[in-house]
């Protein structure tokens, strides 16, 4: 699983202007400079139980599948719902791709519309997050990226 071990896990933070984000993101720094240095091995361990033990990994193989699976069923109520909406342009790429990430066809203009307007977040090339959509917002996701493109 390596030599240094692998990191897991993630860290999230909210600032209330630029000022105090700037002291935090500087402090941050000044701690995490010997995580990088000693990265802790948990999660090689962790890793290495579930790949190496049988019914563990079993286990896994199922669950990954799952996801994978409602990334791809995502995909699909996302294209079957422009289409229901009207929208005329083509949309196989959302389910010819593959993947956590899909690659939109939308340009910027309309990526700023679709954060300004709709609040939703991508990539300025148009680089969304499937595994963000889920049956409560797919349809929401549709109505949008379908009015920025009209």
């Amino acid at each position: 699983m390596g030599l240094y071990g692998e990191r897991a896990g993630a860290f999230t933070m909210t600032a209330i202007d630029e000022n105090e984000r700037a002291a935090i993101e500087s402090q941050l720094k000044i701690l995490i400079r010997p995580m990088y240095s000693n990265p802790p091995r948990n999660g090689a361990f962790i890793a290495s139980e579930i790949l190496n033990n049988e019914e563990l990994n079993a286990q896994w193989l199922v669950e990954v599948k799952g996801m994978a699976d409602r990334i791809i069923s995502m995909r699909t109520q996302l294209r079957d719902n422009l289409t229901k909406l009207g929208s005329t342009r083509n949309w196989a790429h959302i389910t010819d791709q593959i993947g956590m990430f899909c690659f939109t066809g939308l340009n910027q203009e309309q990526v700023h519309r679709l954060t300004q307007e709709f609040s939703v977040y991508l990539t300025k090339d148009g680089r969304i997050s499937v595994a963000g959509v889920c049956s409560n917002n797919v349809e929401y996701l549709a109505r949008a990226m379908h009015e920025v493109t009209k």
